[in-house]
């Protein structure tokens, strides 16, 4: 989307806004009347926006490398409308409801580039002041990002509770014309690009694949394998910076990172994707309702923390709520499957998304993708199980079988009912040639996913 006359770029808009005052600017380039949600929002249309479609096969230019430091709003920014992560319309560990105000609008099949801000480095464990947190481990003050200090230092939408709360900063949401329950909304990932050269990997005690628990060690291991180690565990002073949680810095270059350092330094290549992708759910009208919490995963996707859905994947959704209302946040520079010690190689990044409207029956999404999410790649598709998709509704199940169950029969419905295969016949192709692995085991609802060669179907 762009304004009549836009031709020079971000100075032309620079004006505009300060000659009209953000809000005015937002309306005028928007369409949109004073009474509008959108009024409020932190979106603008994208200089020099090309149409998605003439964007084509240079969707994933730029892609998990690091080529400079992207300030909110700078640089090069590919989609229709440019969505920046403003301290006044983000979320902070909670997601949007159903009945959340949109900060942006765009047009089925339109694309969005969201300047999205990773939570490390920022929360209370870390001393909420990133730009001394970063210089700690040699970051230059221009190399902090200008919207992830303002929102360490300056968030009130919610109260923030480090014990209660979500980590993640969630930007959004988008509402995209069209979209009505019932429907699904179609997710391409067409750009992942770092914003800056490092990243975070924390584990925090209590949490974790080897946490201690409420009454010692988890079955399995001794309590001299909890990690992070008991003994440094300080949550009884009540003081996020004295709880003893570890925070590893990891160096970027190019495409690959860095952790550790001398003879116990590993290095390992950049595979960034947005770990949080998702459409409103919850029914709640309270910020901070625990259906909210940003952890875990539910059916409207949210933190589902699959490391494929990088750039050059499709993410499908069922929506729930009228413009489907699409959320990022969580963005990740690596990750392995399972995300282990708690969070993947955190990192700010600016995505690039084409958000399209499937309606039921047009053949546009897969037919498991109008109850649950469901992904795909290039080469394969991917269903996903949850261990409980409402969240913390009624309790919250973390049980692997669970997830790996759903994820099966998801796949077994998408094979017979949308490549005409024998259930039969489908469950023991899946037993023969598809692998299924563990999304993650660390976001309270766990999740497994699985892979199916699109080779295999001809």
């Amino acid at each position: 989307m762009t304004l009549p006359g836009h031709r020079t770029g971000r100075a032309t808009t620079a004006a505009l806004v300060s000659a009209l005052g953000r809000r005015r600017f937002l309306q005028a380039a928007l369409g949109v009347g004073a009474g509008s949600a959108l009024a409020a929002g932190s979106a603008v249309p994208a200089a020099g926006a090309a149409s998605a479609a003439a964007r084509g096969a240079g969707a994933t230019r730029g892609s998990g490398r690091f080529s400079g430091v992207l300030q909110p709003g700078r640089g090069r920014i590919p989609g229709d409308v440019y969505l920046g992560s403003d301290v006044d319309d983000v979320l902070w560990g909670y997601v949007p409801s159903v009945h959340a105000d949109a900060v942006a609008r765009v047009r089925s099949g339109q694309t969005v580039t969201i300047d999205s801000v990773s939570h490390e480095g920022i929360l209370e464990d870390q001393g909420r002041d990133p730009v001394a947190w970063f210089a700690e481990h040699g970051v230059r003050r221009r190399e902090v990002l200008d919207d992830a200090a303002a929102i360490a230092a300056g968030y009130s939408r919610t109260a923030r509770n480090f014990d209660v709360d979500g980590p993640h900063v969630v930007t959004g949401p988008v509402f995209v014309e069209g979209a009505e329950p019932g429907d699904v909304l179609k997710i391409e990932t067409l750009e992942a690009t770092p914003r800056v050269p490092y990243g975070v990997v924390s584990s925090r005690h209590g949490k974790g694949s080897l946490a201690v628990t409420a009454t010692g060690a988890p079955a399995g291991i001794t309590l001299g394998e909890v990690m992070p180690p008991v003994e440094t565990d300080g949550r009884e002073s009540g003081v996020p910076t004295e709880y003893g949680n570890v925070s590893v810095f990891a160096e970027v270059r190019g495409d690959h990172a860095t952790l550790g350092s001398g003879r116990g330094r590993v290095r390992f290549p950049l595979r960034t994707f947005f770990g949080m992708m998702g459409v409103a759910f919850a029914e709640t009208t309270n910020l901070t309702a625990p259906e909210a919490n940003s952890i875990p995963p539910t059916l409207g996707g949210g933190n589902i923390d699959i490391s494929h859905l990088g750039a050059g994947s499709t993410f499908y959704l069922p929506v729930s709520a009228e413009g489907a209302l699409f959320y990022v946040g969580d963005p990740h520079m690596a990750m392995g499957d399972g995300e282990v010690a708690l969070t993947a190689m955190e990192g700010s990044l600016r995505g690039t998304f084409r958000l399209t409207v499937c309606k039921p029956g047009s053949g546009d999404a897969p037919s498991v993708a109008y109850s649950y999410p469901f992904a795909e790649t290039r080469d394969a598709w991917i269903p996903i199980g949850l261990s409980d998709p409402d969240g913390s509704v009624d309790g919250q199940l973390s049980d692997l079988d669970v997830a790996m169950r759903r994820a099966v029969v998801n796949a077994l419905d998408f094979l017979q009912h949308d490549h005409g295969l024998d259930r039969a016949v489908a469950y023991a192709y899946l037993s023969a040639a598809a692998d299924f692995a563990i999304s993650q085991v660390v976001d309270r609802t766990v999740g497994v996913h699985g892979l199916i060669r699109k080779s295999d179907l001809g």
